[in-house]
């Protein structure tokens, strides 16, 4: 068995894992300390791999299901692989807002693994924020007045945005749009407080940027109170930062994060490789 090596990163989550090699098999005892530390540290950073969409595949099967991503065509011999490209003409980034991913349906993911094939010299770094640590810094008066609220969520307009833009030849050549009208007309509504299904500690779940309001609330009554608690899950001190190398693969879980891509590198390419894996209904 590779021996495994956790250390801790600054910031308010995260560990770089060590003295393994992820295109070996590996032991299912290697596998059950992998998932230890993901649900301590809740993101990984596995530096200087070096792994083809195959060997990706089969590490992010060995923690849960794989599933499709709605918007983005994958990879033709991969269909459980998406391109993140953006390319040097490009302004726009894919995943630049604050967001969870999948939080608009009805079983969002457990985590997502993000491979980084080709980074740019400077700049393209990924920001984590912990809705643990931000729950737990709360009073307990605003955590009463949170307990029990519920977020009701939707995709619709970003995904016709993706539509759209493919449409007129803005969106990027490499990372084609595809259409689900079932993922983009549904409006499920999750618990804006979380409790983690394997820690069982609590955290704030939720995703500013598919947010339509609190349920039973119009948006306009939910906006404020939305726009606070995106103010405060985002604060430096409860964010991580990673700069990222070409065979750098991340691996952060969807449960009690949010995270954003950093659009700071134009005229320079940046290419990723991204699966998701299934998760459970948030409670």
């Amino acid at each position: 068995m590779q021996e495994l090596k956790v250390t801790p990163v600054p910031g308010a989550c995260g560990a770089e894992i060590g003295g393994i090699d992820l295109a070996r098999p590996l032991a299912d005892a290697t596998i059950d300390a992998i998932r230890v530390a993901f649900v301590e540290h809740h993101v990984l950073f596995f530096r200087k791999q070096h792994l083809d969409p195959a060997q990706q595949v089969a590490f992010g099967a060995r923690f849960g299901g794989l599933e499709d991503y709605p918007f983005v065509a994958p990879l033709p011999e991969h269909p459980k692989v998406i391109p993140v490209i953006k390319e040097p003409n490009e302004n726009d980034n894919f995943g630049g807002g604050w967001h969870t991913n999948l939080i608009y349906r009805p079983v969002p993911p457990l985590g997502t693994m993000l491979y980084a094939v080709e980074v740019p010299r400077r700049g393209g770094d990924t920001l984590f924020a912990d809705g643990v640590k931000a729950w737990e810094a709360l009073s307990p008066g605003m955590q009463r007045m949170l307990e029990g609220l519920k977020v009701e969520y939707n995709v619709r307009h970003i995904a016709q945005d993706r539509i759209e833009r493919g449409r007129s030849g803005q969106a990027s050549r490499s990372m084609p749009a595809r259409r689900d009208d079932d993922v983009s007309n549904g409006s499920p509504v999750h618990p804006l407080v979380r409790t983690h299904p394997e820690s069982g500690r609590r955290g704030l779940y939720f995703s500013r940027e598919h947010t339509i309001r609190f349920a039973e609330m119009t948006p306009r009554e939910s906006r404020p109170l939305l726009d606070w608690i995106q103010s405060h899950l985002t604060q430096p001190e409860f964010v991580t930062r990673l700069h990222w190398e070409a065979g750098t693969l991340t691996f952060w879980d969807n449960r009690c994060l949010n995270h954003r891509a950093l659009n700071d590198y134009q005229g320079e390419r940046r290419h990723m490789h991204r699966i998701t894996i299934a998760g459970d209904v948030p409670r």
